[in-house]
């Protein structure tokens, strides 16, 4: 299997090609079209701001792209922290930003309740459905998944949210539709459980 971590220059690449090698499999970094288009599964990655993540991918001329395999040639995408927020229709970080529009979903400020604090740091527990595939051999509302952000996202269908998380508040942990699926979390600091939920990712059949 050939997995491409979709290259724009804001993404912690680096850990993410270390955890795939680790569960033996091939990542290639990469913005070059027939290299995203021979790719069995991409992977969207993200640190940053969701506007400036935007114009860096259109200054690579990316988004028709990737708007043609993920909407059209249906290739599975994994998008993980910022790059689960670019799957929104836009975003109102630092004014308001289109995002790709993949999925029916806002960007929103994390609004908490204390203690809890923003940015929202560190490790928190992941509830989901006993049957949600992404988590299978995981246990709900007990396993632990390392979190860094400020902003989170509202799905306008509940559907898509596949996993939540309490940080002062039900925060989406986890999004999936059809060939998109993504984490707020960063599975690849996410230690056994998120190198688990790799796995599942790759074996899932679209």
């Amino acid at each position: 299997m050939t997995i491409a971590i979709i290259d724009y220059g804001m993404g912690n690449v680096r850990s993410l090609m270390n955890a795939f090698e680790y569960i033996g499999e091939d990542a290639v970094v990469t913005a070059d079209f027939d290299e995203l288009q021979d790719a069995d599964r991409l992977v969207l990655p993200g640190v940053g701001a969701f506007g400036d993540a935007m114009a860096a991918i259109d200054a690579k001329n990316l988004r028709p792209v990737l708007n043609h395999l993920a909407l059209e040639v249906k290739k599975p995408v994994l998008g993980v922290c910022l790059g689960m927020q670019l799957f929104a229709r836009k975003s109102f970080e630092h004014g308001e930003h289109d995002g790709l529009g993949w999925l029916d979903a806002e960007i929103r400020p994390l609004q908490v309740e204390a203690p809890a604090k923003v940015p929202h740091v560190g490790w928190n527990a992941v509830s989901f459905a006993p049957d949600e595939w992404l988590f299978k051999g995981l246990p709900s509302g007990e396993s632990d998944y390392y979190f860094v952000h400020s902003f989170h996202m509202v799905c306008n269908d509940p559907a898509d949210r596949v996993g939540v998380t309490d940080h002062g508040g039900i925060v989406t942990a986890a999004v999936r539709r059809g060939n998109l699926t993504a984490t707020q979390f960063h599975p690849e600091k996410s230690q056994d459980n998120g190198l688990q939920l790799l796995q599942n990712w790759l074996g899932h059949a679209f």
